[in-house]
């Protein structure tokens, strides 16, 4: 017997014990007289096996009630037991549900806008492509790989809405097949695109990364999460979706080489634990790869070994380089060589939609 709040389903076997109580049979003797093994009259009794209609022609001869009564409690056992997990499982996914950022993806039209918990549940199965909200946490996307910094309790449930959301905008874009050569070789003209302006540069990336193989999903940022994006395989292609947290420029294209950095690398983190030593190991890879993609390392520690942070030294330094001038500032800044009060105008801020 299993039970909700709404709804108890008890399974044919209670009623064949209280026929046996009466009869003051036992199981052994009731196995024998169905000609059936005990293990399957234990288990039939205890609900765990069908009853089938061989079962209730047997159980009309043997107990003198009628095959259709076995026939229809066993029907009505099998809809009441599905209503009981139905309702359970209900409940576990309105637990779900409350974690997630309902009311922001609501607010950005990725789910529809309702206060009611029932309706925010069927609302995410659907978004999630899921029966069940629990099924969640087994179902990862292979081969994820996030940039993100810092942590709190609820990451995980804007992360998964966040990269659900990457998923379904990809599979209206067209590009060709996974190219890491090809990737490679156009590495240098799409770090020449940030000194281009936002309205410039983001066709001209989505240009570059669909030749790779690579669907570029711009999406917005989502409060309480420290998520500035991810890159994962789907299929015949990956799927690189970036938000600009903070409107950081600087921060925006270490995010993109870092995540590039992943596919050129060969990273595959789906099986590691955000925590293990590996998972730390190929973000570390991937940091380095982003670093020093944007400013090579030598002549970074040539322009350090001066120590001329001044304004004009550090775009002179960018202009060399053919970057914008606020990557050399951020990345300056990170080092603790200067403040980040320091030339504000040289950081640029982004709006993409």
């Amino acid at each position: 017997m299993i039970q909700s709040e709404n709804f108890i389903a008890i399974p044919p076997g209670v009623t064949i014990r209280e026929q046996l109580e009466n009869r003051s049979m036992n199981q052994k003797e009731f196995a024998q007289r169905m000609n059936m093994s005990e293990k399957h009259i234990s288990n039939l009794i205890n609900g765990k096996v069908e009853l089938t209609h061989d079962v209730a022609l047997r159980l009309e001869s043997v107990l003198g009630i009628s095959a259709q009564f076995w026939i229809n409690r066993e029907a009505l056992y099998r809809e009441q037991e599905a209503r009981v997990r139905e309702e359970l499982d209900f409940e576990n996914d309105r637990d779900i549900a409350k974690k997630m950022p309902y009311s922001e993806c609501a607010t950005l039209g990725w789910v529809p806008k309702t206060r009611n918990i029932n309706e925010k549940v069927h609302s995410l199965r659907k978004f999630f492509e899921v029966a069940r909200l629990e099924v969640l946490s087994s179902l990862q996307l292979p081969g994820i790989a996030y940039r993100v910094v810092g942590t709190n309790d609820s990451n995980d449930y804007v992360q998964a809405m966040w990269t659900q959301k990457a998923r379904v905008e990809a599979r209206a874009e067209q590009v060709e097949a996974i190219n890491i050569k090809l990737l490679k070789e156009l590495i240098p003209e799409i770090r020449a695109l940030t000194r281009e302006p936002a309205s410039v540069f983001c066709e001209k990336l989505r240009i570059f990364l669909s030749r790779c193989g690579i669907v570029l999903v711009f999406l917005p940022h989502i409060k309480g999460s420290f998520l500035h994006g991810a890159i994962f395989p789907e299929g015949r292609y990956f799927v690189l979706g970036l938000t600009v947290r903070g409107r950081d420029a600087d921060k925006f294209w270490f995010t993109l080489f870092h995540e590039l950095g992943h596919v050129i690398q060969g990273h595959s983190t789906h099986h590691l634990d955000f925590n293990s030593t590996e998972y730390k190991k190929a973000e570390d890879e991937a940091d380095a790869f982003a670093r020093n993609t944007l400013i090579p390392e030598e002549q970074y520690e040539a322009f350090i070994v001066k120590s001329d942070f001044s304004k004009l030294a550090i775009v002179d330094f960018s202009n060399r380089l053919g970057i914008a001038p606020g990557i050399v500032l951020g990345r300056v800044q990170k080092d603790n060589y200067l403040p980040y009060s320091y030339y504000h105008e040289l950081k640029e801020k982004y709006i993409i939609a």
